[in-house]
Parts: C-alpha cells; sequence; structure tokens
C-alpha cells in the first residue's frame, strides 16, 4: 500500500477518537465518578475488594472513608505476591507484566503491575490520543510517511516464574502490533537491547539511514542521542540527518533546561515539540495545541484521580479532594486509583491546574523533590525556569544539575548549594548565579522572602561540575538511559555530597 495512502487512512482513524475526547471535555467530573465505580464494580471479587467491601460502596464519601491512601512501601508485598504467581489480589484479570520505575537515583526500584486493561485502555490508547491531538492540530501533517525515533529502555525476565518486568517504554514496545513495529524506528531487537552504550550505537547505525519524521523519548536521553548521531554523521544540525522531521514528543522531565539546546540541534521555527506526561503507573495527560505549555488532563484511560494540597500534604490535617474540587494555580499531589489494581495510591508527583474548563495541568515536580528546610517551598518547577533563564541570558547550555540545602550552623545562615554541569560554561559565573537567584525570586515569593537582605538565606553556591558527572553518576548505579533521571531537589545533602566527590576525579 502507497505511504501517502497509509498516511489518510491513520489519519482519519485517529480523528474520529476526537469525537470521543469531546465527550469527557463537556461531562469531565461525570465520567470521573462513573469510572470509579466501573473500577470497584469490576474488583469487587479481589482480595483487597473483599477487605474493603467493594460491593457495598454508593458514594464517593464512603470510598474515601473505608480504603486509606497508599504508597508504594504499602502496597510492595501484595505485588511480590502476584510477582510469585498469586493472582486476583488486587485486580481480577492476571497481571504478568511490571514496570520498574527509575523515578530517581535511589537502588531500590519500584516495580508496578501493567494489566492488560492498563496496556490498551490507558497507554495505546494515549499513544493514539497523542496522535489524534496532533493531527487535529496539523492537518498538513506528514508524519505517517516516515517513522518515528523511539528511545526507551530495556525489557529484562523476572527468573523464578513467568513474569516479566522492564521500563515501560520496553513493555509497550514488547506488547505493541506488528503494525506500530513497522512505522517506528530502531527495530524492537535494538530498542530492547539493555547495555546503554551498546544500545546507543546501534541506534544511531539504523535510525540515520531511515526517514525519520518524529522522536519520542526523555529530553536529557535524547538529546545524547542527537549529539551522537551529529558526530557520526559530521552534519552541523539535526535536519541535515532527517530533513522530514516535523515533531518530537517528550516527557519525564521537564523541557525548560533543555529547550536552547534542541533549538540549536533543530533549527526550524516550523519544528514542534509536544509534552506528554505518562509514568510507570499510568498517562496522565497530553498538550493538546501547538506551542502550548499545558497539558490536558486524559480523564477516560481508567485512571480515577483525588488530589491532596501540598500545604496539608503528610500534615494532622491532610485534605483529600476529587476532580469537582481543585482550584486554579495551587500545588497539588496527585493521587490515582487504576485499571492495574493501585488503589488510592500516591504516584508522588506535583502539579498544579491552569484552567478548570477544561482540566488543564503542569507538572510542577515531585512530593520527596522539593526544598523546605527553611520555609521556602522551592519547587522543580521554580528551579527549571531559574536554570533555563539564566542559562538563556548568559548563552550557555546546561546538561544537569541537582540542588541541595546548606543547613544554618552557629551564627551561619543557610543557602542552596547547586551542582551544574555546563555544556557551555557561562563566561561570568557571578553573572549566571545572579540571574538565576534573581528569577527565583520573581517566581516563589517564598524564596524571596527568606533571600531579602540574607535575612535567612545566603545567595547560592554554586559548584560547576567536570564533563560528564552526571553521567558518570548515573553509570556507577547501572541507570544510564531509559526513563532514568536526576533528583533535581533535596531536603537532604546526600546526592550532592556524592557528587562532589565525583567531581574530582574521573571514575576508570
Amino acid at each position: 500500500m502507497p505511504l501517502p495512502v497509509i498516511n489518510s487512512i491513520a489519519s482519519w482513524i485517529l480523528k474520529k477518537r476526537f469525537h470521543q475526547i469531546e465527550l469527557f471535555l463537556k461531562y469531565p467530573n461525570e465520567v470521573q465518578e462513573e469510572l470509579l465505580f466501573q473500577l470497584l464494580r469490576t474488583a469487587e471479587e479481589t482480595w483487597i475488594g473483599v477487605k474493603y467491601d467493594f460491593d457495598s460502596i454508593r458514594s464517593y464519601k464512603t470510598f474515601t472513608e473505608r480504603i486509606p491512601i497508599s504508597t508504594y512501601e504499602d502496597s510492595a508485598a501484595i505485588i511480590e505476591k502476584t510477582r510469585q504467581g498469586e493472582q486476583n489480589l488486587f485486580w481480577p484479570t492476571p497481571i504478568t507484566w511490571f514496570a520498574k520505575s527509575s523515578g530517581t537515583t535511589n537502588a531500590k526500584s519500584k516495580l508496578i503491575p501493567v494489566s492488560e486493561e492498563a496496556l490498551e485502555d490507558c497507554h495505546y490508547k494515549a499513544g493514539k490520543d497523542m496522535l489524534c491531538l496532533y493531527l487535529n492540530n496539523n492537518e498538513d501533517s506528514k508524519l505517517f510517511l516516515g517513522k518515528s525515533l523511539r528511545l526507551g529502555g530495556s525489557k529484562q525476565a523476572y527468573q523464578d516464574n513467568n513474569t516479566f518486568f522492564g521500563d515501560l517504554s520496553a513493555i509497550l514496545i514488547e506488547n505493541m502490533p506488528k503494525w506500530a513495529e513497522f512505522s517506528s524506528t530502531p527495530c524492537n531487537e535494538v530498542s530492547l537491547m539493555s547495555e546503554w552504550e551498546t544500545k546507543l550505537n546501534a541506534i544511531v547505525q539504523e535510525t540515520i539511514t531511515e526517514n525519520v519524521t518524529s522522536f519520542a523519548g526523555v529530553p536529557s536521553w535524547m538529546l545524547v542521542l542527537l549529539n551522537r548521531v551529529l558526530e557520526e554523521t559530521g552534519e552541523k544540525n539535526i535536519l541535515q540527518v532527517w530533513e522530514n522531521l516535523e515533531v518530537y514528543f517528550h516527557g519525564g522531565v521537564s523541557f525548560d533546561p533543555y529547550k536552547e539546546q534542541y533549538h540549536k540541534l533543530i533549527p526550524s521555527a516550523n519544528f514542534r515539540y509536544y509534552e506528554i506526561y505518562n509514568a510507570s503507573e499510568g498517562f496522565f495527560a497530553i498538550q493538546d495545541s501547538n506551542y502550548s505549555k499545558e497539558l490536558l488532563l486524559m480523564l477516560d484511560y481508567g485512571i480515577f484521580y483525588e488530589f491532596i494540597p501540598m500545604d496539608t500534604f503528610g500534615k494532622s490535617d491532610q485534605k483529600v479532594i476529587p476532580l469537582s474540587e481543585v482550584e486554579l494555580d495551587k500545588n497539588y499531589a496527585i493521587v490515582i486509583t487504576t485499571n492495574s489494581g493501585l488503589w488510592r495510591y500516591l504516584i508522588g508527583d506535583t502539579i498544579r491546574f491552569t484552567s478548570l474548563s477544561p482540566y488543564r495541568i503542569k507538572v510542577t515536580g515531585r512530593t520527596k523533590h522539593y526544598i523546605n528546610v527553611f520555609g521556602e517551598e522551592l519547587m522543580i518547577e521554580n528551579a527549571d525556569k531559574a536554570i533555563a533563564k539564566a542559562a538563556k541570558e548568559t548563552q550557555t547550555e546546561v546538561v544537569d544539575y541537582t540542588v541541595a540545602p546548606v543547613f544554618m550552623q552557629g551564627k551561619e545562615k543557610g543557602s542552596h548549594e547547586w551542582m551544574i554541569e555546563f555544556r557551555t560554561p557561562p563566561k561570568d559565573l557571578n553573572a549566571f548565579k545572579k540571574i538565576l537567584d534573581e528569577t527565583l525570586k520573581e517566581v516563589n515569593s517564598d524564596y524571596e522572602a527568606k533571600r531579602y537582605n540574607n535575612m535567612t538565606l545566603n545567595p547560592p553556591v554554586i559548584h560547576v561540575a567536570r564533563e560528564g558527572l552526571f553521567y558518570d553518576w548515573l553509570k556507577q548505579k547501572g541507570k544510564l538511559g531509559g526513563q532514568n533521571k536526576i533528583p533535581r531537589l533535596s531536603n537532604t545533602r546526600e546526592y550532592i555530597e556524592t557528587l562532589k566527590s565525583l567531581n574530582i576525579f574521573v571514575p576508570s
């Protein structure tokens, strides 16, 4: 079948979905309430359904009173039983796939259950919706005349029985239909390689001869791949390698610190960037218009949402609210109930709503990754904005960074200590630091108050990381590639002390 015909058919099928999306745009709270009771009815006869008597739950109020908020640690034992072959514990259909969640560089990984329903009705449905929304906004798209360059993780088989675990991206590749592989590059065999550096070279060799029209992957690791492509080909920018490129679907970390580097690599005003918000636990939101910085919360993927205002999070008066009660521009921790059997599960991400009709969000950080040692309530969103502005105004490029508090000692005031790896270091580090500090004051009034006249916080301390520091740190931990991320902010000094020790030598 000629490629133009394939392009037309795919566009027609995907655009039909837009009418279904319009339903939850019009009736968001009704769709969510109906979904909650579908989940409860489906899981009535599971172990957890019997324990909490799902059969008698007929209101959201009863649901919240009967089922507690849970974390991975609360669920780990029952998840492990399922990995050992015991089924019908938290979801009625057999679960044989588990997504290895990287989240941070912590040695202990989470293994999140992924049901068949979650694969089909959440992750794959979201992939189609991502394309649907893009095509709806770009009717002249020629996306399907080429291939999507996907950058994912690796799959490993659990040794004791017929269950499997790996990065979510690898699970999706392993289970996707054959037609999807036809439109993607590299091939499954290369995509699922475990050793990152070998895999990176294999991806470069396979993809540079393909007609790539889109990218999909985490910005930090995609940047590593694109720079390797330029080294291999000798070209000056990526459009000289793939002239028909039109869009990059990205997620996993904030795009702000990397935006200017991508603009240099892909020098086209017509190239589009589409952000997605997915995790091992589910696919949550998609950018639904060109050049937007907001994400549309997707409400019919088998995920019921609740939210904890961050000003009550972890406190005795902690409040949990449904979607219908959220407010604009407040930070919330996300709680989900899913079609993989996660019940009132705290995923660890924080978001704020930028629109209530429809519900659109921005990811602001992690419940554990912020700094509030001095009452400054510094969120990842604040730090990313400040880094991006300082880099742009000093004409430099940031590879990665992390921040930790410097605790007060005696009469010495506290401060924030930054470890920043630059691709091109600023000519004047003090100018960079001043812009960083002033931007943080602009975007965070609590930080500004603590910095006023150095009352509580002294100016930030910045260390320039040697080349490859963060890469070497992740390599030591076996965390290269995939969805592995650098923890941006911490209330402890654990990460930065390790990085400072690594910064003085190059590991062999």
